[in-house]
């Protein structure tokens, strides 16, 4: 039966022409009524002909470097703060309840909402081209409902039986730490750092969005949308896709070199 299966890179070609045929029919049928403002959908080919043919896939960088530079901030305080917290649930286990319920809160505010709040309270960036600070703000925020959880169950799953072994060979707390649980809660710590790399990124791209900030794909976006340039805002997020899949991707290469043991990726 294995033999039958599909290799992974092919369903991903296939996935990608389906995704590509279903937007091209999408773009044929789809007619806005008169007397609107929606533009029509671009066709691949005109989202294409922006990128390519135009030239403007060029300057993509200087558009996609401010917020990048946003997410990976941003990626690095959220995921450590969520770390620093499930780290706490591991030495005091009474305070889960508590920590779980910072996670959840932090996960159900309406980041909308946070956003213009914090556009207030923190501003944009400081000076042209630098990462916005909201952008920052938000990237982080929605990383850590993620890593809290996975980090928690990633060090619940260690096996009772080695922990016994250490204790009895007398090693303490920090050797149950270091020689058991944290090998036993790395693959899931790992999993829920790829996981926030795309939603960082979201995070950044959206405090871009509030406004405050003169560079990055925020400013971008709007510039497009006032210009009725359906091909540019599409062209836009499908860079944005592109480079967030490009990071999980790395992060899961990165998990697989990490973590050989566990079933499945061994070579």
């Amino acid at each position: 039966m294995n033999s039958l299966r599909m290799p992974g890179w092919m369903a991903g070609v296939l996935g990608g022409v389906v995704l590509v045929v279903a937007w091209w029919l999408f773009a044929l049928t789809f007619t806005p009524a008169e007397g609107t403002t929606f533009t029509p959908v671009p066709t691949p080919f005109a989202v294409f002909d922006w990128l390519f043919l135009q030239g403007n896939v060029a300057g993509a960088w200087n558009v996609f470097a401010p917020t990048l530079t946003a997410a990976g901030i941003g990626y690095l305080w959220g995921n450590g703060i969520a770390l620093v917290l499930a780290a706490v649930v591991l030495l005091v286990p009474r305070a889960e309840t508590v920590i779980t319920q910072i996670a959840v809160v932090s996960y159900c505010l309406p980041i909308v909402a946070v956003g213009g709040i914090s556009i207030v309270v923190i501003g944009g960036a400081k000076n042209p081209g630098d990462p916005s600070a909201t952008a920052i703000f938000l990237a982080a925020l929605v990383c850590v409902f993620t890593t809290v959880v996975g980090s928690i169950l990633g060090f619940k799953s260690a096996d009772r039986a080695a922990l016994d072994v250490v204790r009895v060979f007398g090693g303490g707390g920090w050797t149950q730490l270091t020689k058991v649980r944290l090998i036993a809660a790395l693959p899931a710590i790992l999993n829920a750092l790829q996981i926030a790399v795309p939603t960082a990124f979201l995070g950044a791209v959206l405090g871009e969005y509030l406004g405050a900030i003169t560079a990055g794909v925020g400013p971008t976006l709007i510039r497009l949308q006032g210009q009725l340039d359906s091909a540019g805002v599409w062209s836009v997020f499908l860079l944005c896709a592109v480079f967030a899949l490009v990071a999980y991707g790395v992060v899961g290469l990165l998990i697989r070199l990490v973590t050989p043991w566990v079933a499945g990726r061994a070579a």
